[in-house]
C-alpha cells in the first residue's frame, strides 16, 4: 500500500498540472484571439493635427481647427514645450517613462495598494505610454478592469513601434484640456496667450493637473477645481522635495484664468491662400515675419477707421534680394465686413494712377535720349486726339527731368511714353514678372502712362523692388517648400537705368510724418479718386501701400501723398530697423550737370523734333515715317527681305539701330538697306558723329 500512495499523489500532481496547462493554452489562446482582435494601433488617425500656418522663423501665425473642431497643434517637446513642465509632469504622472516598457510594475503594485488599504482608487498606476493608449482609442469606460488591460497590451504595442521621445510628442499633442482643446501648445495658446516654450511654475502645474479630468477642471467654468487641482500637484512636488516651499506658496498665490484667448489670427489672408494651395499639409511655412506682419495689421486698421467708413487699406513687404513676401496685410480687418476684410486688396486689379511713371523713365535713361538733368517741357500739348494734362491743372514750363518724376508732372511723362512706346513699357513690365490688364479688346496706348492698365499691388511692389536691385526682378515667393529656389531673375531695365531712376525717387519730397532722403518712393492716384497708393523701398525691402474702396467707389479728396504715403512712411518706421542705402552708381552711369551733359542730352527732343548742331541742318529719319506699317515682301525667303531707310542733316558717319542693336553705317547717299526685324514694333534710331540722334517706331508686318 505504501508503494501505491507516492503513485496515487504523482498521478494527481500531473493531472492537477495538465489541467493547468489546458486552462493556460485556453487562456493564452483566448487573450491571443483577444490581442488580435484590437487591430493595428491608430497611429495615423492620433497623428492627425490642427493644420497650422507659421512664419519664415517657425512662429505660428494661423491654425486651423480640425473637422470636428476639435483644436490639436504639433508638437516637439524639445523645441515647442518649457523643459520644466516636461520635468513636472514626468515627475507626477510617470517617474520611471524613460526606463519602463510602456507598463511600470511598481506604479501599478502602488494602485493596487491603495486600492486594497483604502477601499477606493487612488491612483491608476498608468504610465504616460498607458494614458496615450487610452487617448488614442478613448474607451468607453476609462477606469473598468478591461480598459486597463486593454492599455497595458496597446502601451507595450506602442513602446515596440515608437521610441520614448515619438511617445511623449504624440502624448503633448493629444492629452485633453477641457472642451474642444487637445495638446500643451493648443491649451497653453488658450488659457496664457502664448507658445509653451517658457512657462512659469504656476502655468506648468496647471496644465500637469488639467488632463487629470479636464471637464471638470475647465478654466472657463471650474476655475476654483482648476486651481486646487494645480496647488496639489504643488504639495506633491514640494513633499517630494522637487519644488522648494517658497516657490510653491508664490505659484499657488497666482490667480488661474478663467477665459479661453482666441487662436492666434496673424496673416489671414496668406494663411487662407497657402491652405487652398497645399490641402493636405499639416505645416505650412511661409515667408511671412510675424514680428513685421503683427504691426502692420494694426497699422492698417487704425489708419483705415481714420480715413473714413468702407475704406480699406493693403500694405505688403518684400524682400528685395529674395522677393520674398515678409508681411501682406490683405485688409483693414479681416473680419470687418463693412470694409469686405475678407477681400485680400494686394492681389485685386486696380488702376495704379501715376505709379508706373518710373518705368517710363527708366526705359528714356535706358534708350539713352534723356537724363535726370536733361531739361523737359511741362508745357500743353497734344497727341491726336489726347491731351494729357496735370494733377493741379497748372504747367511749369521747362524743368529737369528729375523734378517732373519726383513731382509727378503728367505732360513729361507721356512725352517720354510716346518716344519710348506704349507697348515696348507694356512689354517690359510683362517681361518682367507683372500682369497688366488692359480693357478688353484694347492695345497699350499713352493713357497706360497715368493709370490707363490694371494692376495689382504685390505686382508693382515686385517691380519696384527690381530697382534697387539694378534693374532685376524675382517672382515673389510667400510658401517655402523647404527645396532649392528655382525661381529665375528677370529683367527689368538696365543697371544704370535702374539706378537713376531709385536715386532721382530718393528725392521725392516725403509727406508731413516723414524724414526726406531716407526712402525712395513714389505715389500715385487713379481716375476720380478711386484709388491712393505709395510705393517705397530701401537697399533691404520694399513696401507698397493702397487706399481705397473694395467696391471700386469714388471717395473724394483721396490722394496718394495724403492718404497712402503717410502709412508708407510708417510702414518703414514699424519695421524696427534703420534704412539700409542704396547701391552705388553702377559701372557706366553718367553723373554730370545739365551744363556738361553731351548736346543731345541736354533737352529732350519728341519725335520728329528737329534740333540744330551749330551750322548744320539737324539729323532726321526720312523713311520710314514715325508710326507708319512696313509690309515686308518676304515670299523670296526672309533673307531676300530689305528696308530701306533714309536720313537728311547730321553728320556723317552715321550708325543705324534697330531695337538697339547696330545694324551698320549710313552710306554716301544718306542711306542704307537693312534686314527688317520679325513682325511687330521695331524702334530705328540713327546716331550721327556729333552724338544727335533721331528715333521713329514703326510695325513690321
Amino acid at each position: 500500500m505504501s508503494g501505491i500512495e507516492p503513485d496515487r499523489k504523482i498521478r494527481r500532481a500531473v493531472g492537477i498540472l495538465a489541467t493547468l496547462a489546458v486552462i493556460t493554452l485556453c487562456f493564452s489562446t483566448a487573450f491571443a484571439a483577444w490581442v488580435s482582435s484590437l487591430g493595428p494601433l491608430p497611429l495615423a488617425e492620433a497623428r492627425k493635427v490642427s493644420t497650422t500656418i507659421i512664419d519664415r522663423n517657425g512662429k505660428l501665425l494661423r491654425a486651423y481647427a480640425m473637422a470636428d473642431g476639435r483644436w490639436r497643434l504639433p508638437v516637439d517637446a524639445k523645441k515647442d514645450v518649457d523643459p520644466s513642465y516636461v520635468d513636472l509632469l514626468l515627475a507626477y504622472e510617470d517617474q520611471r517613462f524613460r526606463v519602463h516598457g510602456g507598463v511600470d510594475p511598481w506604479a501599478l503594485g502602488r494602485a493596487a495598494y491603495q486600492l486594497v488599504t483604502r477601499g477606493h482608487i487612488v491612483s491608476g498606476g498608468s504610465t504616460i505610454t498607458m494614458q496615450l493608449a487610452r487617448l488614442m482609442e478613448e474607451p468607453a469606460h476609462h477606469r473598468s478592469l478591461s480598459a486597463k488591460i486593454r492599455q497595458i497590451v496597446r502601451a507595450i504595442e506602442i513602446e515596440r513601434q515608437l521610441d520614448k521621445d515619438q511617445i511623449l510628442n504624440l502624448y503633448l499633442a493629444l492629452a485633453p484640456f477641457g472642451g474642444n482643446l487637445e495638446g500643451i501648445r493648443a491649451a497653453s495658446i488658450a488659457y496664457f496667450g502664448k507658445e509653451p516654450k517658457r512657462l512659469s511654475l504656476a502655468e506648468a502645474a496647471l496644465l500637469v493637473a488639467l488632463p487629470q479630468s479636464p471637464e471638470t477642471r475647465r478654466l472657463d467654468r471650474y476655475p476654483e477645481r482648476a486651481h486646487a487641482a494645480r496647488d496639489r500637484v504643488l504639495d506633491r512636488m514640494v513633499s517630494e522635495h522637487r519644488v522648494t516651499a517658497e516657490d510653491a506658496a508664490q505659484a499657488k498665490a497666482t490667480p488661474v484664468p478663467t477665459l479661453r484667448k482666441q487662436m492666434p489670427i496673424l496673416a489671414p489672408h496668406s494663411s487662407d491662400q497657402a491652405i487652398s494651395t497645399l490641402k493636405d499639409e499639416p505645416v505650412i511655412k511661409l515667408t511671412l515675419d510675424a514680428s513685421l506682419q503683427k504691426v502692420l495689421e494694426p497699422l492698417a486698421r487704425d489708419r483705415a477707421v481714420a480715413l473714413g467708413p468702407n475704406i480699406s487699406v493693403g500694405i505688403i513687404a518684400i524682400e528685395n534680394a529674395t522677393g520674398d513676401v515678409l508681411a501682406r496685410v490683405g485688409s483693414a480687418g479681416y473680419f470687418d465686413a463693412s470694409r469686405a476684410g475678407q477681400v485680400d486688396m494686394t492681389r485685386a486689379v486696380r488702376s495704379p494712377g501715376s505709379t508706373l511713371k518710373p518705368f517710363i523713365y527708366g526705359l528714356a535713361f535706358e534708350d539713352g535720349f534723356v537724363h535726370p538733368e536733361s531739361l523737359i517741357e511741362d508745357r500743353p500739348i497734344r497727341f491726336g486726339s489726347y491731351a494729357p494734362e496735370n494733377f493741379d491743372l497748372t504747367y511749369q514750363g521747362t524743368v529737369p527731368v528729375k523734378r517732373a518724376l519726383q513731382q509727378s508732372l503728367n505732360v513729361p511723362a507721356i512725352a517720354l511714353l510716346d518716344r519710348v512706346g506704349s507697348s515696348r513699357l507694356s512689354a517690359r513690365l510683362k517681361q518682367a514678372g507683372a500682369n497688366l490688364v488692359l480693357p478688353k479688346e484694347e492695345a497699350p496706348g499713352l493713357a497706360m502712362g497715368l493709370g490707363g492698365v490694371g494692376v495689382t499691388l504685390q505686382d508693382l511692389a515686385m517691380l519696384y523692388a527690381g530697382l534697387p536691385q539694378l534693374g532685376s526682378t524675382k517672382p515673389l515667393r510667400e510658401i517655402m517648400d523647404g527645396g532649392r529656389d528655382v525661381r529665375e531673375t528677370m529683367r527689368l531695365m538696365d543697371p544704370v537705368a535702374a539706378w537713376q531712376v531709385a536715386n532721382v525717387l530718393m528725392g521725392t519730397p516725403p509727406p508731413e510724418n516723414g524724414v526726406g532722403g531716407r526712402i525712395a518712393f513714389k505715389t500715385g492716384t487713379s481716375y476720380g479718386y478711386r484709388d491712393a497708393w505709395s510705393v517705397g523701398f530701401d537697399g533691404r525691402i520694399t513696401i507698397g501701400v493702397w487706399v481705397g474702396r473694395p467696391d471700386g467707389a469714388p471717395v473724394p479728396g483721396l490722394i496718394g501723398r495724403s492718404a497712402a504715403a503717410p502709412i508708407l512712411f510708417d510702414a518703414f518706421a514699424r519695421t524696427g530697423k534703420l534704412p539700409v542705402p542704396l547701391p552705388k552708381a553702377p559701372k557706366g552711369a553718367l553723373i554730370a550737370t545739365n551744363a556738361k551733359l553731351p548736346l543731345p542730352l541736354r533737352r529732350f527732343r519728341a519725335i520728329g523734333e528737329l534740333v540744330r548742331t551749330g551750322r548744320e541742318q539737324a539729323l532726321h529719319i526720312q523713311f520710314p515715317l514715325n508710326g507708319s506699317r512696313i509690309d515686308v515682301d518676304r515670299s523670296d525667303g526672309p533673307d531676300a527681305a530689305v528696308m530701306p531707310v533714309r536720313v537728311a542733316g547730321g553728320a556723317v558717319p552715321m550708325t543705324v539701330l534697330v531695337n538697339g542693336r547696330s545694324v551698320g553705317e549710313i552710306d554716301g547717299r544718306r542711306q542704307r538697306l537693312i534686314d527688317p526685324p520679325g513682325p511687330g514694333f521695331a524702334r530705328l534710331t540713327v546716331i550721327d558723329a556729333a552724338g544727335a540722334a533721331d528715333t521713329v517706331v514703326v510695325r513690321i508686318q
